[in-house]
């Protein structure tokens, strides 16, 4: 693992993109084109009448509604990375 992403490894991680796609999972990956998460949950904001941070904060109170056994996001994608635990609720 590189790009100062090793204290992420093994942990749940919120991953934002530059699309309403966001994802929720474990991260055991990342290479030059991909992070890869596993047990995660893909959302698409435009489907949802709740807010992405509302969405975020559910997902660390109540769990990841796991979606994917694997996920494979292409990383000039993403926007930022942020541990799940690290999520701040109101």
């Amino acid at each position: 693992m590189h790009g100062g992403f090793e204290q992420f490894a093994g942990k749940q991680v919120v991953v934002d993109t530059d699309s309403d796609l966001y994802y929720i999972g474990v991260l055991t990956d990342i290479n030059a084109n991909f992070v890869t998460l596993a047990n995660a949950d893909v959302h698409h904001g435009d489907e949802s009448t709740t807010t992405r941070e509302t969405y975020i904060m559910d997902s660390k109170k109540y769990g990841v509604r796991e979606n994917r056994k694997t996920v494979k996001i292409l990383l000039a994608r993403i926007v930022s990375v942020s541990l799940l635990e690290d999520v701040i609720e109101y």
